[in-house]
């Protein structure tokens, strides 16, 4: 019997992308795969609620004024779901091949001893410059290097963790306002076995590094990485919203 799927996605004033990521999750895919769709939102005021209660299993809504980082809406959202496997999204990434995707995924995660399982990100095929090739192809071998030599790396854009080795390690750190990824598998990486599978890839909106630059964006990755590792905590105290 295959395990089930929780597949979960902070949300936050998303209106203009979520339904595209959401769509990808036909029917008979989630049939197929036993997925459930969890959204948690962190206090939306467009129309990304009403998508989410359309196309969602499982919504969670934040109507207070505290600001929500995105590993509490994360984890609020791993609270409430069934699923033996966790799969985290952002709310604009799209699976690429995702039947076979996911056909891969459960091959992978069939191994008992894998807790956890990362995959390539680049952007979406029809915005992608010659230049975002170039960045994310370093990105994702990079990433994939520091697991082999045991600094477990997985970016946010697309987590997959056995639920009971999520809860064991105790979920994202919630203090965290960026670099709660990197610290999320560092830490799985000290209790079991974390694959890059190379043959899988998920998409994403190149829109933050159309606005910052890879510059700008590759030195804050590095800060927020060395402050994790370093001191524990994220150098930036919140990360901002690109819409």
């Amino acid at each position: 019997m295959k395990p089930k799927i929780s597949i979960i996605i902070p949300t936050l004033n998303e209106e203009r992308l979520l339904e595209r990521t959401l769509g990808q999750f036909t029917p008979q895919l989630r049939q197929q795969f036993q997925m459930e769709i969890v959204i948690s939102d962190g206090g939306s005021i467009d129309r990304t609620l009403d998508i989410a209660h359309q196309n969602a299993d499982k919504v969670i809504e934040v109507h207070d004024a505290t600001h929500q980082t995105i590993a509490m809406g994360r984890n609020l959202g791993s609270n409430i779901s069934e699923g033996e496997i966790l799969m985290f999204l952002d709310a604009d990434v799209l699976i690429e091949n995702i039947e076979q995707y996911f056909q891969t995924l459960l091959q992978v995660m069939n191994d008992y001893k894998t807790i956890a399982l990362t995959c390539n990100v680049r952007v979406y095929q029809q915005e992608e410059t010659l230049w975002d090739t170039m960045f994310h192809q370093f990105y994702n071998k990079y990433f994939a290097l520091m697991n082999v030599v045991g600094i477990g790396m997985g970016r946010g854009e697309c987590q997959i963790i056995r639920k009971q080795y999520f809860d064991c390690v105790g979920g994202f750190n919630e203090q965290m306002a960026a670099g709660e990824d990197f610290d999320l598998f560092a830490r799985l990486k000290k209790v079991g076995k974390v694959v890059f599978e190379h043959s899988l890839t998920v998409r994403e909106s190149p829109r933050r590094y159309r606005k910052y630059g890879y510059f700008y964006i590759s030195g804050l990755w590095f800060l927020n990485a060395l402050s994790v590792w370093l001191f524990g905590k994220s150098a930036v105290t919140r990360w901002k919203a690109v819409r």
